[in-house]
């Protein structure tokens, strides 16, 4: 059982992902993408797992070390809990990504890659996430400075009757 709540942790995941990389720009992708509910089912999943080993999980969070980590994922729950939980905030992490992408109008061939790239080693992902942010911002910020807004320039005003 332990198995199978492993395994569906992922694959509950997985049509979000699909729809943000294969669907960017359906109008019910965003709408998904915008509910932090979509981890519930696979918070339900953590739940099963962790609950058989609360007491271990309980006593690894609340005094952490790394001998206490590697005894609570040396058992199946505990392994299959933390799974879940990574699952689960990668993809949150993913919308986050996904929704910001949006609002700066970013191709969604730049971020399907990177999306499939924060799927499997989502710190990494996020890290160049972020890069490319701040990079799209500071050139955005460059054009904006560029570019003058009509009516802005004092000088265009005569003074006087």
């Amino acid at each position: 059982m332990t198995a199978f709540l492993f395994d569906l942790s992922f694959f509950l995941a997985a049509p979000f992902w699909l729809l943000m990389i294969l669907a960017p720009r359906w109008h019910r992708t965003v709408r998904i993408a915008r509910s932090p509910l979509t981890v519930l089912p696979i918070l339900v999943v953590y739940l099963a797992l962790a609950i058989p080993v609360l007491p271990e999980l309980w006593a690894t969070v609340s005094s952490p070390s790394l001998d206490g980590f590697r005894g609570l994922t040396a058992l199946a729950n505990g392994a299959g809990a933390i799974w879940a939980q990574v699952i689960a905030w990668d993809l949150l992490i993913g919308q986050w990504m996904f929704l910001e992408a949006r609002r700066m109008s970013l191709h969604p061939l730049l971020m399907g890659p990177l999306l499939l790239f924060t799927i499997l080693l989502s710190p990494i992902g996020m890290l160049v996430f972020l890069a490319v942010r701040a990079v799209h911002t500071a050139r955005t910020a460059r054009t904006a400075k560029a570019t003058p807004i009509p009516g802005s320039d004092v000088s265009e005003y005569p003074v006087g009757p």
